[in-house]
Protein backbone atom coordinates (compact mmCIF):
# COMPACT_ATOMS: atom_id res chain seq x y z
CA UNK A 1 0.00 0.00 0.00
CA UNK A 2 2.76 2.44 0.88
CA UNK A 3 4.89 1.88 -2.53
CA UNK A 4 1.26 2.44 -4.45
CA UNK A 5 1.37 5.63 -2.39
CA UNK A 6 4.99 6.61 -3.81
CA UNK A 7 3.84 5.76 -6.49
CA UNK A 8 0.79 7.50 -7.56
CA UNK A 9 2.09 10.50 -5.92
CA UNK A 10 5.48 10.59 -7.85
CA UNK A 11 2.84 10.22 -10.96
CA UNK A 12 1.25 13.31 -9.77
CA UNK A 13 4.04 15.53 -9.70
CA UNK A 14 5.31 14.39 -12.57
CA UNK A 15 2.04 15.18 -14.29
CA UNK A 16 2.00 18.82 -12.48
CA UNK A 17 5.25 19.48 -13.46
CA UNK A 18 4.43 19.04 -17.11
CA UNK A 19 1.15 20.93 -16.71
CA UNK A 20 3.11 23.85 -15.02
CA UNK A 21 5.31 23.39 -18.19
CA UNK A 22 2.99 23.63 -20.66
CA UNK A 23 0.77 26.76 -19.40
CA UNK A 24 4.23 28.60 -18.35
CA UNK A 25 5.26 28.37 -21.94
CA UNK A 26 1.82 29.16 -23.37
CA UNK A 27 1.53 32.41 -21.15
CA UNK A 28 5.17 34.06 -22.69
CA UNK A 29 5.37 32.28 -25.88
CA UNK A 30 3.98 31.97 -29.70
CA UNK A 31 1.57 29.64 -29.74
CA UNK A 32 2.47 28.19 -33.25
CA UNK A 33 5.66 28.07 -31.87
CA UNK A 34 6.44 23.87 -32.28
CA UNK A 35 9.72 23.48 -30.40
CA UNK A 36 11.83 20.69 -32.15
CA UNK A 37 15.25 20.41 -29.96
CA UNK A 38 17.04 22.24 -26.78
CA UNK A 39 20.35 22.06 -25.47
CA UNK A 40 22.65 24.00 -23.20
CA UNK A 41 25.23 26.04 -25.76
CA UNK A 42 28.74 24.65 -25.04
CA UNK A 43 31.17 26.89 -23.91
CA UNK A 44 28.68 29.42 -22.87
CA UNK A 45 27.24 28.76 -19.10
CA UNK A 46 23.65 30.22 -19.00
CA UNK A 47 23.00 30.25 -22.91
CA UNK A 48 20.66 27.92 -24.48
CA UNK A 49 19.92 27.04 -28.33
CA UNK A 50 16.07 26.18 -29.22
CA UNK A 51 15.62 24.65 -32.83
CA UNK A 52 11.36 25.25 -33.66
CA UNK A 53 9.19 25.40 -36.30
CA UNK A 54 6.05 27.95 -36.50
CA UNK A 55 3.45 27.82 -38.87
CA UNK A 56 0.78 31.12 -39.18
CA UNK A 57 -2.17 30.86 -40.83
CA UNK A 58 -3.72 34.04 -42.58
CA UNK A 59 -5.42 36.21 -40.33
CA UNK A 60 -2.83 35.02 -37.57
CA UNK A 61 -0.85 38.01 -36.04
CA UNK A 62 3.29 37.76 -34.65
CA UNK A 63 3.42 40.53 -31.82
CA UNK A 64 6.15 42.60 -31.80
CA UNK A 65 8.49 41.39 -29.21
CA UNK A 66 12.44 40.59 -28.73
CA UNK A 67 14.54 37.76 -27.44
CA UNK A 68 16.99 37.76 -24.81
CA UNK A 69 19.42 36.34 -26.86
CA UNK A 70 20.10 35.77 -31.22
CA UNK A 71 17.00 34.50 -33.47
CA UNK A 72 17.63 33.14 -36.90
CA UNK A 73 14.92 32.52 -39.10
CA UNK A 74 14.55 30.92 -42.35
CA UNK A 75 11.69 31.10 -44.52
CA UNK A 76 10.02 27.36 -44.99
CA UNK A 77 7.16 28.80 -46.41
CA UNK A 78 6.44 32.32 -47.81
CA UNK A 79 3.45 34.62 -46.65
CA UNK A 80 2.22 38.54 -47.52
CA UNK A 81 2.03 39.94 -43.92
CA UNK A 82 1.31 42.87 -43.57
CA UNK A 83 2.49 45.41 -40.50
CA UNK A 84 -0.55 47.76 -39.12
CA UNK A 85 -0.97 50.87 -41.08
CA UNK A 86 1.92 49.67 -44.12
CA UNK A 87 0.90 47.99 -47.83
CA UNK A 88 1.20 44.48 -47.61
CA UNK A 89 4.82 42.56 -47.98
CA UNK A 90 6.00 39.30 -49.37
CA UNK A 91 8.37 37.17 -46.68
CA UNK A 92 9.52 35.18 -49.18
CA UNK A 93 10.30 31.49 -49.14
CA UNK A 94 13.87 30.80 -48.81
CA UNK A 95 14.76 33.97 -47.34
CA UNK A 96 16.71 34.03 -44.08
CA UNK A 97 16.04 36.48 -41.09
CA UNK A 98 18.37 37.81 -38.46
CA UNK A 99 17.10 39.05 -35.30
CA UNK A 100 19.67 40.66 -32.40
CA UNK A 101 19.45 40.57 -28.68
CA UNK A 102 16.63 42.77 -27.66
CA UNK A 103 15.87 44.12 -31.17
CA UNK A 104 11.92 44.36 -31.65
CA UNK A 105 10.68 42.73 -34.51
CA UNK A 106 7.46 41.29 -36.17
CA UNK A 107 4.03 43.03 -34.98
CA UNK A 108 2.60 42.06 -37.82
CA UNK A 109 -0.34 39.96 -39.55
CA UNK A 110 -0.31 36.95 -42.25
CA UNK A 111 -2.59 38.35 -45.01
CA UNK A 112 -3.85 36.87 -48.75
CA UNK A 113 -4.38 33.00 -49.02
CA UNK A 114 -0.63 31.24 -47.78
CA UNK A 115 0.54 30.54 -44.50
CA UNK A 116 3.73 31.59 -43.14
CA UNK A 117 6.03 28.64 -42.15
CA UNK A 118 9.21 29.48 -40.31
CA UNK A 119 12.22 27.31 -39.11
CA UNK A 120 13.87 28.98 -36.23
CA UNK A 121 17.19 28.47 -33.93
CA UNK A 122 17.22 31.35 -30.96
CA UNK A 123 20.24 31.31 -28.90
CA UNK A 124 19.05 32.73 -26.11
CA UNK A 125 19.51 33.53 -22.16
CA UNK A 126 18.83 30.01 -19.89
CA UNK A 127 15.60 30.34 -18.09
CA UNK A 128 14.31 33.54 -19.56
CA UNK A 129 11.12 33.72 -21.43
CA UNK A 130 11.73 33.93 -25.33
CA UNK A 131 9.43 36.16 -26.03
CA UNK A 132 9.06 39.39 -24.29
CA UNK A 133 6.31 41.11 -26.08
CA UNK A 134 6.46 44.62 -26.55
CA UNK A 135 3.80 46.97 -26.09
Amino acid sequence: MKAMTLVFGAALLFGLGVATAQLSQTSTDSPQRVEQKRTDLTGAPGMEVIASVAEYKPGDSVGRHSHHGVEVAYVIQGASVQVPGKDPTALLTGATLLNLRDAKHAGFKVVGDTSLKLFTVHIVDKGKPLYDYAP
